[in-house]
Parts: C-alpha cells; structure tokens; sequence
C-alpha cells in the first residue's frame, strides 16, 4: 500500500489581500464608489467627489494602517464605541455559567 501525498500550501494562515488592503477595506473603498456615483455620477463633481475622495479614502487606508495589525481599524472602533473604564477586578456580571457540564 503506497502512501498517499498531496501538496499543501507553505503559508495555511496567510492572510487575504488584494493590492495591499484587506477585503474588509476594498469593500469599505467600493462601497464608497459605488454610493458618490450615485449620488454625484450626473453632475460636474462627478470627478473630484468620485474619483478624487475614492483615492484619497483608499491612500489613508492604505497608509493609516500601515504597520497596524489587522482588522485594526475594525478593533479600534469596537474600543471606542465601548465603555470607558475597564477594570480587571470588577466581577464580570454578563457572565452566566453553562446549565449543563461540558463532557457529560
């Protein structure tokens, strides 16, 4: 009985990017292309609106978040739509614990 090989990729986390910008960000780019042309696509704005601020949103994506982690942005915004004091020694009182044991 032989041994049955097949080729796996080097990289199995590598992360899905698109000309440098995550998916997240190329949606967030494209949606706002999509919406200015179709608001300002019939007027003589058509060009700066448009055109102009989707390479200016897609320039301080790519530059703000050079070097961030990722989903920074995502991460960032959860941070400062949440609370403002976080403390590790106040009892947690969302917790509720499993009614059942895991195992059994």
């Amino acid at each position: 009985m032989a041994l049955q090989v097949s080729k796996v990729p080097r990289a199995l986390e590598s992360k899905a990017r698109l000309f440098g910008f995550e998916l997240g960000d190329l949606l967030v780019v494209f949606l706002y292309l999509a919406v200015s042309n179709l608001v300002f696509g019939s007027t003589n704005l058509k060009g700066p609106l448009v055109w102009g601020g989707t390479v200016a949103l897609a320039c301080a994506l790519y530059f703000m978040k050079r070097g961030k982690p990722d989903q920074y942005l995502q991460h960032y915004g959860e941070f400062m739509r949440g609370s403002g004091i976080y403390s590790a020694a106040q009892p947690d009182i969302e917790y509720r614990p499993l009614p059942f044991k895991i195992g059994e």
